[in-house]
């Protein structure tokens, strides 16, 4: 896709020198007029004079930050690089024209699908030639048209006595300059038909020589094109499947956040609160703005404006229909995002009795580093379905996962349900010991104060994580806590079985690794799980000495750190060799408690002036660890707790 510009990578037009390719003895891929030393690093760590030249200008410039060795070459670079990673890709010596490695025999046996437009839309269009895709691709300079002598050079390559077809989005600057190779290549007396995709909902214009842009669904329309030619139909088979293809689908798509040329900054600018709605994949102006809201409530938004009837350019879509959905990142956007976003288009689509039956997501046709989505539907028949479902080496096409059973057919059966061995768990409810309902009682007060500490010290928590992670272990504490919390209900009738002590941990550990998540949550998870054990058959001081003993030699076994390597583990050992004096008849359990709680607190000071030798604050400068570790705070915090609930 390309727009007609006056300014290309971020400098004026000129003449690009022709990319001709040789290989050197170490087997690089060279630009010819390039020595095999230009990339390489410079002598005491130094810039040469142009790799200078090029970060200051970067620099001085303000322009977007890319990984770039020059902006001039940046699409030659590029192309070099996908050759070199993919073995069935070659490209044209002397023009920027990728093949399919087997090109020649699909001149002499099949119609040859070429398309193109201009780069920084990877994977588009390189990013599909294939086997049972493209057969070559052209690309431009970033945004712009390729030069009719590239796409020329394509179809002399490519094109047999079964003709070749040109598949080519509708901005004016490709249907230009293809339409200017597709005529030359007829007067050569090739067999040769273009077809221009424009799918665009958002657009009403009447303007004919603009109209609907072409999208993401363009990469529908290529697959089906060399599904057909792989399966050796005609040129004029094709041409009428695609141009019923293109009628049928529509898309749309919005922006969170704009992209940039290289060499350049922002295209153009989208505030912080607001949404551009059907914008075009270089950043032209759609049908609006809207305030940022929800996943749910964008796709409701574009789907609503893609099959309104009182929108010109929209796609017929009725009940009863079925459809395949292609979830398109523009850029940046992350696949936590597109996955919720599908989910969203399909709930959408199938409350209105449209069926979808395929669903394809990931990055098809980009825009830089523009952050955003756009979703297209087509309605499907068979033909369409068996071409979505044949096979291709393109490396940029994502089918879904098949199911045995079905294919590539989507399921509603998304979920299955395991069967649990209930005697199994009821045998080890009636082998854990219970104790009496005054003990109870003082283990519902006792873990009811455990958790109300942790939630009011979430701040206080927070504050000491942002010096050596992301500020969220009071959050992280709080939220099982607040879980727990819900769990165990009232005193009269507990929610959780404090009359069974180590029922009551293994539960306690099921909860915190579900709410709470990430290592703290699985930390916690160990540390209940593995005490659960040794209060199984006694609920004394000795058994619960013995638990806070098995909790922290599991925490030792699977998180991989040991005392002194400030974290939680630190008050956790401290205290526990405090304890060990409660397996004495004798001891005094209450002021031996009181010295293992002080133990605690004592150690968890303590990180403050240790070096951080595990978990997340070991990636972090010691000259930013002045302050007690998080997470062995918390550990003096929930003790204290306990020891205060005991003392009334």
């Amino acid at each position: 896709m390309s727009r007609c510009r006056s300014v290309r990578n971020g400098a004026k037009t000129r003449k690009r020198p022709v990319a001709k390719c040789y290989k050197t003895t170490s087997g690089s891929t060279l630009l010819k007029g390039q020595s095999a030393g230009t990339k390489g690093a410079c002598p005491q760590g130094k810039f040469s004079g142009a790799r200078k030249k090029f970060c200051s200008a970067l620099i001085m410039a303000n322009v977007t930050k890319k990984l770039l060795d020059s902006v001039e070459t940046c699409v030659d670079d590029m192309l070099e690089g996908l050759v070199a990673v993919n073995p069935g890709l070659r490209l044209l010596a002397g023009h920027r024209v990728v093949l399919r490695e087997d090109w020649e025999d699909v001149r002499a046996n099949k119609v040859a699908v070429v398309s193109g437009g201009g780069s920084g839309h990877e994977p588009a269009y390189h990013g599909f030639v294939g086997s049972g895709l493209l057969t070559a691709a052209v690309p431009g300079n970033i945004f712009a048209s390729p030069p009719p002598d590239d796409v020329l050079a394509a179809l002399r390559a490519v094109t047999g006595p079964a003709g070749a077809i040109v598949l080519v989005t509708n901005y004016t600057g490709d249907r230009l300059t293809f339409g200017i190779a597709v005529e030359r290549a007829r007067a050569e007396g090739l067999q040769v038909e273009m077809v221009c995709i424009g799918e665009d909902c958002a657009v009403s214009s009447k303007d004919k020589t603009a109209g609907r842009r072409g999208l993401a669904g363009t990469v529908f329309v290529q697959k089906i094109a060399g599904a057909l030619s792989e399966e050796g139909k005609s040129l004029a088979e094709i041409v009428e499947t695609v141009k019923n293809t293109i009628s049928s689908m529509g898309t749309m798509g919005v922006c969170l956040s704009p992209c940039s040329v290289p060499g350049s900054g922002p295209m153009f600018q989208v505030p912080q609160d607001t949404i551009e709605l059907g914008l075009g994949v270089h950043g032209e102006a759609g049908v609006g703005r809207m305030k940022m809201d929800t996943a749910e409530k964008v796709v409701e938004t574009v789907l609503a404006h893609m099959t309104n009837p009182d929108n010109t350019s929209r796609i017929e879509v009725k009940k009863g229909d079925s459809v395949a959905l292609l979830v398109n990142n523009l850029g940046s956007t992350a696949y936590l995002e597109l996955y919720i976003i599908a989910r969203d288009a399909i709930k959408y689509l199938e409350a209105r009795g449209v069926s979808v039956e395929r669903t394809y997501v990931g990055p098809f046709v980009t825009s830089q580093e523009m952050a955003g989505m756009s979703l297209t539907l087509l309605r499907l028949d068979d033909t369409r379905r068996r071409c979505l479902d044949a096979q291709t080496t393109a490396h940029a096409w994502f089918p879904m996962c098949p199911s045995p059973s079905t294919g590539t057919l989507r399921t509603t059966r998304t979920r299955v349900q395991l069967s649990t061995d209930t005697q199994q768990a009821a045998t080890v409810i009636a082998g854990a010991t219970k104790v009496d309902k005054d003990t109870a009682q003082q283990i519902f007060r006792v873990v009811s104060a455990v958790c109300n500490s942790l939630m009011t010290a979430e701040e206080q928590l927070n504050d000491l994580d942002r010096a050596c992670g992301d500020g969220d272990c009071g959050s992280t504490l709080a939220k099982g806590a607040k879980a727990i919390l819900s769990a165990l209900g009232s005193a009269d009738t507990p929610g959780l079985p404090c009359q069974t002590p180590a029922v009551l941990l293994q539960e306690m550990a099921t909860i915190v690794e579900r709410s709470m998540g990430g290592a703290s949550g699985g930390l916690y998870s160990l540390f209940l799980t593995a005490g659960a054990q040794s209060v199984m058959t006694s609920v004394t001081p000795a058994s619960w000495t013995a638990a806070m003993k098995a909790g922290v030699a599991s925490i030792i076994r699977y998180g991989g750190a040991d005392p002194g390597d400030r974290t939680m583990l630190d008050p956790l050992h401290a205290a526990t060799e405090v304890l060990k004096a409660l397996q004495e008849e004798t001891a005094d359990s209450m002021p031996t408690l009181q010295k293992a709680v002080e133990a605690a607190e004592s150690s968890a000071q303590r990180t403050a002036t240790m070096a951080a030798r595990a978990g997340r604050a070991s990636y972090v400068s010691t000259d930013r660890l002045t302050r007690p570790d998080p997470g062995a705070q918390a550990v003096a915090i929930w003790m204290r707790a306990i020891y205060s609930s005991l003392e009334k």
